[in-house]
């Protein structure tokens, strides 16, 4: 047997039908409520997300040529990082390049 769950937006991600048997009593704990955040849709439908902080840099070689990438933390909670090139994130983000 199956069940399928009605989860917010913010969870689409996650597979809504689940088999019954990894299905567990939910303890309320008060931590587990998310708090909605105020997102500004652009008319193109993205939304600018802040850069938080360059973690960690690195040398990788591309198309038989040395590019410099940084890590970027783009939020600390879920921490959500990728790693993006030097060059492109020193014109769009200048200033975590202070050190």
């Amino acid at each position: 047997m199956a069940y399928e769950i009605a989860l917010p937006p913010q969870l689409d991600n996650l597979h809504s039908v689940f088999h019954f048997s990894q299905l567990r009593k939910y303890v309320f704990n008060p931590s587990h409520v998310l708090e909605a955040e105020d997102v500004q849709i652009m008319e193109d439908l993205t939304i600018e997300v802040p850069s938080v902080a360059l973690e960690d840099s690195r040398v990788d070689e591309r198309r038989g040529k040395l590019v410099s990438l940084v890590k970027v933390i783009w939020d600390r909670r879920t921490g959500n990082s990728t790693w993006e090139l030097e060059e492109d994130m020193r014109k769009s983000h200048s200033h975590l390049f202070s050190w």
